[in-house]
């Protein structure tokens, strides 16, 4: 990929110029997001063949069109929805698109790659220090167009979504199994110093507003259900994700103290996702278990690809295939973090954080 260093750069200032522009009816100048294939909007699409995908039916049923477009969904995903409730159109296109066409950036650009990770080894994809080298080619152009007071403007007042952590903790699970708290200590701490270079990396580039996004319920996905005898959830691994979220919202009081200007914005996924286990009825969902599409137990042992079967009724399932949630999910996530109850975001919603 770095092959596409001059056509990146050469596209980008394009790109770059319309930032502001575009984003005039919007409450933020632009959103630019990293991460895995949550908030993953079609990066996957360029990459060899081997890389996680969801170009393909029956990903995309409910999307506008009714077309897969690289998101691991029926429909929209959650930085979708929080696009609109910025004022956006849409949300911000993935950049390796934008070497293939000829669409222009309205608001900003999607780094995200599904199966990445904080960590480098993880996955065959995308990993976070090379979603920020991408992003640093933008913020030169912006740079070079706009003069660099205007820059730092546009890119103080932009989002900062990041969504990543559980595919490091897949990882690891896989090859070592359940594990003690010692282990899952030790390990935690290795992707929260990873983590902690990305959001240095980002702040260092112009970043000031981090809206970051937790991880869910791990142990209850249809994948692992799939794994127990009586489809149970493995609660060792919601312990893992529990940690993980621990431990990024004490990294990021502490990044605060010492990174003048930065705010943040933490979406505790796993206790939104426990509320609606708790009162689905509530939230408008009865199938919790299993998957949309998929196959075998729970349909989480085998990925929705075009031969699967899939649900009728996708606006009341959690999830939509072995991993990833429905749209309907992704929507009730969104709320949450955006104007939600601070028992499922702090210090600040993703609302009050771009005010």
């Amino acid at each position: 990929m770095e092959g596409r260093g001059l056509h990146i750069i050469l596209f980008s200032l394009s790109l770059s110029v319309l930032l502001a522009l575009q984003s005039a009816d919007a409450s933020v100048p632009a959103i630019y997001v990293f991460g895995d294939s949550t908030v993953d909007v079609g990066n996957n699409n360029y990459l060899p063949a081997n890389a996680a995908k969801a170009n393909f039916p029956h990903n995309g049923i409910d999307f506008p069109g009714g077309v897969p477009t690289g998101r691991f969904c029926n429909g929209y995903i959650g930085i979708d929805y929080l696009a609109k409730m910025y004022g956006f159109k849409k949300s911000p296109p993935a950049f390796l698109s934008l070497t293939h066409t000829n669409k222009k950036s309205f608001g900003g650009v999607n780094f995200a790659s599904g199966g990445s990770g904080i960590l480098d080894t993880t996955g065959k994809e995308i990993p976070m220090t090379q979603q920020i080298r991408y992003f640093s080619t933008v913020v030169s152009n912006l740079t070079a167009h706009m003069g660099k007071a205007s820059a730092y403007r546009l890119l103080s007042k932009s989002l900062f979504l990041i969504s990543v952590g559980a595919n490091d903790i897949f990882a690891d699970f896989t090859q070592f199994g359940l594990q003690d708290n010692a282990h899952k200590d030790k390990y935690i701490a290795i992707l929260i110093s990873k983590y902690e270079v990305h959001l240095k990396k980002l702040y260092g580039l112009g970043a000031r507003k981090f809206g970051i996004v937790g991880l869910g319920l791990l142990g209850c996905i249809p994948s692992v259900r799939a794994r127990t005898p009586s489809g149970e959830c493995i609660e060792d691994l919601n312990v893992y994700g529990r940690k993980f979220n621990q431990a990024a919202k004490t990294l990021l009081r502490r990044l605060i103290s010492s990174l003048e200007g930065m705010k943040y914005s933490f979406g505790d996924s796993h206790k939104v996702a426990s509320d609606i286990v708790d009162h689905p009825h509530l939230y408008g969902l009865k199938e919790l278990k299993s998957a949309c599409c998929g196959g075998g137990k729970f349909n989480g042992e085998s990925p929705c690809i075009p031969n699967a079967t899939y649900c009728m009724n996708r606006d009341q399932y959690f999830f939509w295939d072995l991993v990833h949630p429905t749209q309907a999910t992704y929507k009730l996530i969104t709320q949450a973090f955006y104007a939600g109850s601070s028992r499922f975001v702090g210090p600040i919603t993703f609302k009050q954080l771009t005010a």
